[in-house]
C-alpha cells in the first residue's frame, strides 16, 4: 500500500484529497504524476536529466532538510552534473508549473532549499564541487555545490588564499553567498556576497549566462542579495584574499553579567558604546556576544598582534563588565583559526551529509544610525532571566557587530548589490530547537522565540529593525520579509528585475520576489 507521502505528492498534483486517493498503488501514484501535461518526469527523462523520484531509494535522504521541523516533499530532485542538466531541469519545471528552487548545502532556515512548499522541483547541486584559483588574478572558481568548509582548505591549498564567511562548514555556498554571507573577516574584508565578481546562472527560461558587473548588469544586480527568486547559479568567481599568517581568536566568558537585567544591559551598552568608538576600534575586530540564559561569552577574532589585543583592545572592550571566569587569546594560523570557530574539522562530506536540527530562529538587524537603548536591553534580558531560564527548550542569542568604524561591510552602497543592510550596527540571531534536535517541533518553542525578538524591538518603538535572509524567518509574511530582508527601495528594483527575467515566477518560495 502507498504510504503518505505518495498520497501527498499524488493529492497536489491531481487536486484530490488525500482520504479521497485511498487506497492506492506506487504504480498508480507514478502513472497519475504521469498524466500531468506535459509531464515533469515525462520531460526529465526524455532529457536524460538524472532524477530522484519518490519512489527511488536514495529521495528520503535527498528531500530530509536540514531543519526537520519543516519537511517539505519535492515532486522530485534533479542531481545535474552538467548546466545542461540545470537548464533542462528549470525548462520542463516551467512547462510543467512546477516551482523550482536551488539546493547548494540545504541549510535554509525555512527549508526554501526544499521548495517552501511541497511539489516542487529541487535542483540539487552537489555534483558541482569544482575549487580552482587562478593563480594570476587570484580568483576562485567555485562550484554551486561547494560547502563552506572545503571552500576554505581548498582555496587555502592553491596559494594560500581565504575569503569572508561564516563558521559552519556543512553550510553550502548557494544561499550563504548569495544572501549576505557573515563571517568573522567580514569587517576586514565584507561580506561573502562582496566577493562574487562573476556567476554562470541559469535563469527562469533556461538561458544559461555568464553576469558581471557588466554583462547582464541586472541579473548581476539581483542574484547578489536575492538568488533564490532569480536562477540557479552553478559556478561563483570569487574574488579571494591572502590568508593572514597569524589571526588572533579570543572567547572571553563573563556570566556574572547576568546577575541582573540592569547589570546586564549596562555592561551591553558599554560594549556598545566601545564597538562605535573609531580612536580604538577599526576594520581588524571583529566579535559577537552569545547568550542561552546562563553564558555571557564575547567571542572573535583580530587581525593584528595578540600583545595588542592583550594590552589594548581586551582592555577596553571589557570596561564596565565583571570579571571573567575564563579568557582565551590564541594566535593560530588561518586553517587553526577556521577549525577553532568552526568547533570541528572543515572537511565536509560532498554526498551525503547529514547534519539536521528542528528549530526556529528569528534575526533582528539594529542601525548604526539609532543604537540600542537601557530600555530596549533592560527589556531583552529581563526576558532572558525570566521566561529564558524557565525556557521550554534550549535556546541561544548570538549578537554580531557588523558595523562600527571602519567595517567593511557598510562600506558599500546600496547600489553595490541587492544586499540592503549597509548602515547595519548588530545581527540578532534568536534561535530555539528541540533538546534531542529531533522533531516534533511545539508552538511553545516558536512562541519562546517570538516573544524572545519582541522584548527587544517592542521596548524600543523608535528603532528601525530589519531581518538577515540568511537566518530566513518562515514566520513573517510575503510583506514582512521582504520589508525587513530588502526596504521599499530595493525591493522595488528587484521586483522590476523579476517582471522582466522570470515573470511567471518559476523560481518561488514563501518569501520570494514578487509574491
Amino acid at each position: 500500500m502507498v504510504n503518505f507521502l505518495f498520497l501527498s505528492v499524488l493529492a497536489l498534483w491531481t487536486g484530490t484529497k488525500v482520504s479521497e486517493a485511498l487506497p492506492i498503488s506506487d504504480a498508480e501514484v507514478l502513472a497519475a504524476l504521469r498524466e500531468r501535461a506535459p509531464s515533469l518526469v515525462d520531460c526529465l527523462t526524455s532529457k536524460n536529466v538524472p532524477i530522484s523520484l519518490i519512489s527511488s531509494p536514495n529521495y528520503a535522504q535527498l528531500a530530509k532538510p536540514y531543519n526537520l521541523a519543516l519537511p517539505y516533499k519535492p515532486a522530485a530532485i534533479t542531481l545535474p552534473t552538467t548546466t545542461q542538466h540545470v537548464s533542462d531541469s528549470v525548462v520542463c519545471a516551467a512547462s510543467s508549473n512546477t516551482k523550482v528552487q536551488a539546493k547548494s548545502g540545504g541549510h535554509s532556515y525555512a527549508s526554501f532549499s526544499s521548495g517552501g512548499k511541497d511539489g516542487s522541483l529541487v535542483v540539487d547541486l552537489e555534483g558541482f564541487q569544482e575549487i580552482t584559483v587562478d593563480g594570476s588574478t587570484n580568483i576562485a572558481k567555485v562550484g554551486g555545490g561547494v560547502r563552506l568548509g572545503n571552500l576554505a582548505e581548498g582555496i587555502f591549498k592553491q596559494g594560500g588564499r581565504a575569503l569572508p564567511h561564516g563558521t559552519c562548514p556543512g553550510v553550502g555556498i548557494g544561499g550563504h553567498f548569495t544572501h549576505g554571507g557573515y563571517g568573522h573577516d567580514s569587517r576586514l574584508w565584507g561580506l561573502a556576497l562582496d566577493t562574487i565578481v562573476g556567476l554562470d546562472v541559469v535563469l527562469a527560461n533556461g538561458s544559461y549566462v555568464h553576469a558581471t558587473y557588466t554583462d547582464y548588469s541586472d541579473i548581476y544586480y539581483a542574484l547578489r542579495g536575492a538568488a533564490d527568486s532569480f536562477g540557479v547559479i552553478t559556478t561563483f568567481y570569487l574574488q579571494t584574499q591572502a590568508a593572514p599568517a597569524e589571526t588572533v581568536v579570543f572567547s572571553i566568558s563573563i556570566p556574572d553579567v547576568l546577575s541582573s537585567a540592569q547589570n546586564a544591559a549596562n555592561s551591553f551598552l558599554s560594549l556598545q558604546t566601545f564597538a562605535l568608538d573609531a580612536s580604538i576600534v577599526d576594520r581588524k575586530l571583529s566579535f559577537g556576544v552569545y547568550l542561552d540564559g546562563s553564558s555571557f561569552n564575547i567571542g572573535g577574532m583580530y587581525f593584528d598582534t595578540a600583545d595588542k589585543f592583550n594590552n589594548e583592545i581586551k582592555p577596553a572592550m571589557l570596561k564596565g563588565f565583571p570579571a571573567p571566569s575564563t579568557s582565551s587569546v590564541q594566535s593560530l594560523d588561518w586553517l587553526a583559526a577556521l577549525t577553532n570557530l568552526a568547533g570541528g574539522p572543515l572537511t565536509t562530506p560532498t554526498t551525503g551529509y547529514d547534519a539536521h536540527d528542528t528549530f526556529l530562529a528569528k534575526s533582528i538587524v539594529t542601525q548604526e544610525s539609532c543604537p540600542l537603548t537601557q530600555v530596549a536591553l533592560e527589556s531583552f534580558f529581563a526576558y532572558i532571566l525570566t521566561e529564558g531560564r524557565n525556557s521550554p527548550s534550549p535556546w541561544f542569542s548570538i549578537i554580531n557587530l557588523n558595523g562600527g568604524p571602519d567595517s567593511q561591510i557598510n562600506a558599500k552602497s546600496l547600489d553595490f548589490s541587492s544586499y540592503s543592510h549597509r548602515s547595519s550596527l548588530w545581527t540578532f540571531q534568536n534561535y530555539g530547537y528541540t533538546a534531542n534536535n529531533q522533531p516534533p517541533f511545539t508552538d511553545s518553542i516558536k512562541n519562546f522565540v517570538i516573544g524572545l525578538s519582541n522584548s527587544l524591538t517592542s521596548a524600543q518603538p523608535e528603532g528601525v529593525f530589519d531581518a538577515y535572509l540568511n537566518y530566513v524567518d518562515p514566520t513573517l509574511s510575503p510583506q514582512e520579509a521582504h520589508a525587513g530582508y530588502y526596504g521599499d527601495a530595493v525591493y522595488s528594483k528587484l521586483l522590476a528585475i523579476k517582471q522582466q527575467v522570470d515573470p511567471d515566477s518559476v523560481f518561488w518560495n514563501p518569501q520570494a520576489i514578487g509574491t
